[in-house]
């Protein structure tokens, strides 16, 4: 019996010279940014509404525990 896998053609492709790929951008630093707890902001409530750039925003905890936010 032949011993040769069905899938042999799945082989991995044979190396390509990288040489002639573009180089990836270099990585951007960035501020550390401000972190607040939910029980913070939320202050006892299971929901609060944020005002954005006068868009209102619901923030609110599920009855799992997770946040969602939602426009």
């Amino acid at each position: 019996m032949n011993a040769t896998p069905r899938f042999a053609s799945l082989a991995p492709a044979p190396s390509r010279d990288h040489a002639a790929a573009p180089s990836s951008p270099a990585p951007v630093r960035r501020m550390p940014c401000a972190r607040l707890q939910s029980s913070a902001l939320l202050a006892g409530a299971q929901e609060i509404e944020i005002d954005h750039l006068g868009a209102i925003y619901r923030l609110r905890i599920t009855s799992l525990g997770k946040l969602i936010l939602t426009k």
